[in-house]
């Protein structure tokens, strides 16, 4: 491992506060996949707050124990092997016992009021054998439709707001988590929010993304605003453009039903992509709390103007080859329509209209059964000069990229020119790379530790503000009209194809060729050529 030049020593994170978390969807795949390996990290990380009691719900009619067990044999396969006091199957065996120990599972229907007032008495005795406090996490990994079912019933059971003493603030404190998608539109987002204020204060909202709980992510604000090399040319004086991908080699797999009614404009646009530009294009805030930080996020989301359709391209993936494995098209999926018209490709060109970024265009893509998973944001530089180097036999100068490399390996790297060692004036780019992997040990990450720690602590500067919420959506509604209005004149069947194992349909790539622009490729990914 690479040696640090200087660092302070390690801060130790705030204690959690004492908590129980009620997790909606107690037997669900991202309770399984996401939310378990999460908090058995933080048990292993001594994260976890010592005081914690875990309360799983949903319809499934089994025990505690059952519960548990099913969650333990899902652990096996989602978190790799661990320190050498783990036991043979991978699993820090004190660190799961501490979490297990403090699980209880409550069966019932989310839609009937007999199971808040069970909930109720659970809380009180968590308070009372595990030291909560009372304070409590309601944890919404449900469908989206059941979101508001679920808090005006919380709301009824009087589990929501706090009681209060005489001239003093709440007791104890409630917060909600709510799984993405806020909304499938504009208007759905709208309604959602209004809905969920009537019944929270919006600090007690939690609005979760996973995605944004990578460090490398957590690091595009440090690195712009900790080094005071790259803030000067951080704006359009100096930017040429920025592409952000977030490229899967993965199909809709098991999750046909969903992705029908998402796609990857829904899926993968409003939330990951815009908070990654938010992130890359905001302002330097005032300090890093959270209200600040938020604020200069939704500064830069609102300066966006509504995506034109013509700058909105969408792909669906057809049969081919992936990562060496044949793969079939989406409409042969499970649980996909024949002439399906849902997209799983979507790239668009979008600009923000402020004094720092007016003329830089933005490029986002996502795209699924693409040919190599990687998420990253490419920073090109405009170019130097050419006249000095108009002797020497260069064709053209090499622009300059900055990648911030978030999945799956994070790194940071920078493409610069230098001379080749000899006695003529001849360039060559070259590359100087940071990889988390080869400075710090290797920590075991789903994503969900860090947010779900900030909401034990109240932290909401990694979570979407109601109105950042609408004006993502604002921004990309223009595409989703524009597409369904296509759709109604029969526009399905001309929708782009792209082969599996490829980087797209044909038209991503003319959207950026009309401006005199190319992709960088998704197959060889950090190598600052263009496509």
């Amino acid at each position: 491992m690479a040696k640090m030049m200087s660092s302070p020593p390690r801060r130790a994170p705030r204690p959690a506060d004492p908590c129980s978390m009620v997790l909606f969807g107690a037997t669900g795949d991202l309770t399984q996949r996401l939310v378990i390996p999460a908090l058995y990290n933080l048990s292993r990380t001594d994260t976890l707050p010592e005081s914690f009691t875990l309360i799983g719900v949903a319809r499934a009619e089994t025990t505690t124990e059952a519960w548990r067990n099913e969650l333990y044999q899902s652990l096996q396969k989602f978190v790799g092997a661990a320190k050498a006091e783990a036991g043979p199957d991978g699993v820090d065996a004190a660190a799961w016992r501490r979490l297990a120990d403090r699980m209880v599972y409550v069966p019932g229907d989310l839609s009937k009021p007999e199971l808040y007032e069970t909930l109720r008495g659970v809380l009180d005795q968590a308070a009372s054998d595990n030291g909560t406090q009372g304070n409590a996490i309601f944890y919404l990994a449900i469908a989206a439709q059941l979101f508001c079912t679920v808090v005006k019933h919380l709301c009824e059971a009087k589990l929501i707001n706090p009681p209060r003493e005489a001239d003093e603030g709440p007791k104890f404190w409630r917060r909600v988590v709510i799984e993405k998608p806020f909304g499938h539109s504009l208007d759905s987002a709208r309604d959602l929010n209004t809905r969920l204020g009537r019944i929270l204060n919006e600090d007690q909202i939690f609005r979760i993304d996973h995605f944004l709980g990578k460090d490398t992510v957590q690091s595009i604000m440090a690195f712009r605003f900790g080094n005071g090399l790259f803030e000067p040319i951080w704006n359009r004086d100096r930017i040429d453009h920025v592409q952000i991908t977030a490229a899967e080699t993965v199909g809709v797999e098991t999750r046909g039903r969903f992705y029908e009614a998402t796609g990857a404009l829904r899926d993968m646009l409003p939330n990951h992509l815009l908070t990654l530009l938010s992130m890359v294009a905001m302002e330097p805030p005032v300090s890093f709390d959270a209200a600040n930080i938020l604020a200069k996020k939704a500064e830069v989301l609102a300066a966006i103007p509504e995506v034109k359709p013509a700058c909105a391209v969408r792909g669906q993936y057809g049969a081919g080859e992936v990562l060496g494995k044949e793969a079939r098209a989406y409409r042969r999926e499970a649980n996909v329509a024949p002439d399906s018209n849902v997209e799983t490709y979507v790239a668009m060109r979008l600009e923000v209209d402020n004094w720092r970024w007016a003329g830089v265009p933005f490029y986002l893509r996502t795209g699924k059964h693409l040919s190599r998973r990687v998420t990253e944001i490419a920073i090109r530089f405009k170019p130097a000069p050419y006249k000095p180097f108009q002797d020497t036999p260069v064709v053209a100068l090499r622009p300059n990229w900055l990648l911030l490399r978030i999945a799956p390996d994070e790194a940071i790297s920078l493409q610069f020119e230098i001379k080749r060692p000899g006695p003529a004036m001849d360039l060559a780019s070259v590359k100087m790379d940071f990889r988390y992997e080869d400075w710090f040990p290797k920590e075991a990450n789903v994503g969900y530790e860090t947010l779900i720690y900030d909401v034990m602590i109240g932290d909401q500067t990694l979570f979407m503000r109601a109105d950042m919420v609408e004006q993502t959506w604002r921004i990309v509604q223009p595409a989703l009209d524009g597409w369904a209005e296509e759709d109604a004149n029969g526009g399905a069947a001309e929708m782009p194809a792209y082969a599996s194992g490829g980087a797209g349909p044909g038209e991503a790539a003319t959207l950026l060729a009309r401006d005199g622009r190319s992709w960088l490729p998704i197959d060889d990914a950090g190598s600052g050529e263009p496509a």
